[in-house]
């Protein structure tokens, strides 16, 4: 059975950086169903087009990409997967996007078979960013003076469950996890086989009621399970 296309929106105020995106993606087969120049135009055009996946620039006029990107996901039947566009990769707006539930970020600069592969790689379930990269971004940011603590406290609270929930292996595995370690990684650090490994990953994104391994390293370092400068968790016999 033939896979439908994959449907993309498209929000940026820049009109060069949407023509430049547009034409790449419809070379690969991809739909562009809708472009937004604001927040407000993008979360009205999700709801009118229902696409797969958004690329959202962080700053735009009106109303930016962070608020929009959690009205989306709050407020959207089956939610699409969000890109964050930016300029810099070290930036506490990307960061609270990622806590608001996006799937990960990318440069604007990014080749075109990156952004290719990103909006296939979200579409798919994956999250875009390895945890080493969010790592830096939560180490940076996270409970820090840098933090933009005005809009986005209250809805980070959201996905950051309580982690009593959790088994002590299940929080050994989140600790490890959030270290940047692989599945592969932690199965050899913890003796396990590395499809136990998934299903312990599986298990804790359910429980906290998390999308992907992007919030799972934020989770972590918000609950205090880990955090800059901590020792790595210690293994279990």
């Amino acid at each position: 059975m033939t896979e439908p296309p994959l449907r993309v929106m498209l929000a940026d105020d820049q009109t060069l950086v949407r023509t430049g995106f547009r034409m790449i993606l419809r070379s690969d087969g991809i739909e562009v169903v809708a472009e937004a120049i604001n927040g407000c135009e993008a979360v009205d055009a999700v709801r009118r087009t229902r696409p797969d996946v958004v690329l959202m620039d962080v700053r735009m006029p009106e109303m930016d990409g962070l608020e929009a990107t959690r009205r989306i996901l709050t407020g959207t039947p089956g939610e699409p997967r969000v890109i964050i566009l930016t300029t810099f990769d070290l930036d506490q707006y990307v960061y609270a996007a990622l806590s608001a539930g996006a799937s990960g970020f990318l440069l604007k600069d990014v080749t075109p078979e990156q952004l290719i592969s990103a909006v296939r790689t979200v579409r798919s379930g994956d999250a875009l960013l390895a945890p080493a990269v969010t790592r830096r971004l939560v180490e940076r940011f996270a409970g820090g003076e840098h933090r933009h603590s005005t809009q986005q406290d209250s809805h980070t609270t959201a996905i950051h469950r309580d982690l009593a929930s959790l088994t002590p292996r299940e929080r050994e595995v989140l600790g490890l996890v959030a270290r940047g370690l692989s599945n592969i990684e932690v199965a050899d650090r913890l003796h396990l086989a590395e499809t136990t490994v998934k299903t312990h990953v599986s298990r804790i994104l359910a429980k906290l009621q998390l999308r992907d391994r992007v919030q799972a390293v934020i989770a972590a370092y918000e609950t205090g399970l880990v955090s800059v400068g901590r020792q790595e968790p210690a293994e279990h016999p």
